[in-house]
């Protein structure tokens, strides 16, 4: 429990500073709320529209989840296999790095076009954008397991799964809990930007659609609170990312200590 506040603390002690001198400096320079609402103006207007943010929160969530997982699924899937083979690794690991280079809003319309308007459109923005993290850690860890020990393995007869499940998979834990940290920032970058394009109004409306219609309603302090919202969604996802990752992690040292 101590650790867990020595860790906490100071980042919330560090936010309540900067919210209080925003508050002050807009008190003293009062610009236009249209402009640089205060952060009490972003409060009341959170609470005013409670429902609807709630609601809009949990729809972001959902889908930022959802792509967090079909990209962990995939990217590591798709690193253990090109992990195997060089000729696969020369051949589509250039491939794959697209997902990582081509703008997300250039092909945002597209998946509209595929996968409709929608919590799928937003889902597959999100692993689009989360996935390169995933394998390209995954396949450095994989490619970095010690050749002592995979020589041991070939001299036991041990076939390929054998060696990928018992050996290169637990020795790529630290590389893979990386991946899957940052992916877990970018599936929500992912579906905001998603929802920008492939969202849909009315009570259901995610996030990014909130966004949207407040900028276009001048309600600049429903825009801070709706994109408050999203970092807060950002910050559980990696939160619960990070503790599982701590739990792994703390596995794997006890391992390789024992060893």
């Amino acid at each position: 429990m101590k650790n867990i506040l020595r860790v906490a603390l100071p980042p919330i002690f560090t936010a309540i500073a900067l919210l209080v001198v925003w508050e002050i400096a807009v008190m003293v320079f009062k610009p236009a709320a249209y402009l640089l609402p205060s952060p009490l103006m972003i409060l009341r207007a959170a609470n005013v529209d409670s429902r609807q943010l709630l609601q809009a929160t949990l729809s972001t969530a959902i889908s930022a989840g959802l792509g967090f997982i079909i990209a962990a699924v995939v990217g590591m899937t798709c690193a253990s296999v090109l992990s195997q083979s060089k000729f696969l690794q020369r051949g589509l690991y250039p491939l794959a790095s697209l997902f990582q280079m081509v703008p997300l809003v250039a092909i945002a319309p597209l998946l509209v076009i595929w996968f409709g308007y929608g919590l799928s459109a937003t889902v597959a923005s999100a692993a689009i954008v989360a996935v390169f993290p995933v394998l390209a850690n995954t396949l450095d860890g994989l490619r970095s397991t010690d050749p002592a020990l995979r020589e041991l393995f070939h001299i036991y007869n041990a076939n390929r799964f054998t060696r990928w499940w018992k050996l290169e998979l637990p020795s790529a834990t630290p590389n893979i809990v990386t991946g899957l940290r940052i992916a877990a920032g970018l599936a929500v970058i992912g579906t905001v930007v998603g929802e920008f394009v492939s969202g849909y109004a009315g009570e259901d409306a995610p996030l990014g659609m909130v966004v949207l219609a407040s900028m276009r309603g001048a309600r600049t302090d429903l825009v801070f609170a709706a994109v408050a919202l999203s970092a807060a969604v950002g910050f559980v996802l990696f939160g619960a990312v990070s503790f599982l990752g701590w739990l792994s992690l703390r596995k794997w040292h006890a391992s390789t200590l024992i060893h």
